[in-house]
This record gives structure tokens, C-alpha cells and sequence, in this order.
């Protein structure tokens, strides 16, 4: 590489530190500088400073691990398309924490499966246990409104 192609890599505008590629990721520097050092994102080192192109950072977030995108058995795990979803995504949709619905699930209030590691649940038995739910805080305030 000459001196003349080392100049025009300093301002070429597809090349960014790791900040720059932090920031447009939404995550922390550790986490650009990690996927550096496992070789999941390409980057080079000149001196001092890693410089990361565009490109390579386009390519590092469309290979990155997602569960929405993970598979078991050749199927997505979570296919909202046919009403399965995450713990996480079950709880959002009924307004509590995480926490209560893996509770419900250990104890069989909410009937759920596992496919590889990942708890999945279905629409029908989300439904179900959002109606026991209701039907509870029912029960409860009349039983306030008697006392």
C-alpha cells in the first residue's frame, strides 16, 4: 500500500472508529471491540485506532444472533405468524413481567412448551390465562366491594 492510498483511507466516509459503529448499532463500544476479537466483525487496526467500514458493519448486523431469527428443528422457534411466541413477548402483550409468566407456566397456570431451550407459548393459551387473570382481579375487587 502506498502513501497516497493510506491518506484517502483516513477520510474515506464508508470507514468509522468504533464509536462511530457503537453508536450506530445503539450498543456499547465493549460490544463493537468483542465481536472484533471473536473475528465476527471485521476491522483493521492502523496505529492506534480500529477502523471499521460500513459494509462490514451492514454484514456483522445482519449475521448477528437474534432469537426471533433462531431456529429448532429446520422452524422458527418464535413464528408469530403462527401464534407462537416468547416469554418475553407473552409478557409484553399481557402488561406484566417476565418473571410472572415463567411463575405461570411452573406451576400450570399457563400451559407452554419447550422447543430446544426456549419456552414457547401459544396464542389459545395466552388467551386462556389472560382470561384467569381477568376472571382473578374480578373475584378479588368484588370481594373488596362485599368487605
Amino acid at each position: 500500500m502506498n502513501n497516497n492510498s493510506k491518506q484517502s483511507d483516513k477520510f474515506d466516509p464508508k470507514l468509522v472508529s468504533i464509536t462511530e459503529a457503537a453508536k450506530i448499532n445503539d450498543v456499547t463500544r465493549q460490544a463493537i471491540y468483542v465481536a472484533i476479537k471473536l473475528n465476527k466483525l471485521k476491522a483493521r487496526k492502523e496505529t492506534t485506532r480500529w477502523t471499521i467500514h460500513l459494509d462490514d458493519l451492514e454484514d456483522y448486523r445482519n449475521q448477528k444472533y437474534s432469537r426471533a431469527k433462531s431456529r429448532f428443528q429446520g422452524e422458527l422457534i418464535f413464528d408469530n405468524t403462527k401464534g407462537y411466541y416468547s416469554v418475553n413477548q407473552a409478557a409484553r402483550m399481557l402488561s406484566v413481567p417476565a418473571q410472572k409468566i415463567y411463575y405461570a407456566t411452573r406451576i400450570g397456570a399457563l400451559r407452554a412448551h419447550r422447543k430446544g431451550a426456549a419456552w414457547v407459548i401459544h396464542t389459545e393459551d395466552l388467551r386462556e390465562y389472560s382470561e384467569k387473570l381477568k376472571n382473578k382481579v374480578n373475584l378479588k375487587a368484588s370481594v373488596v366491594a362485599v368487605a
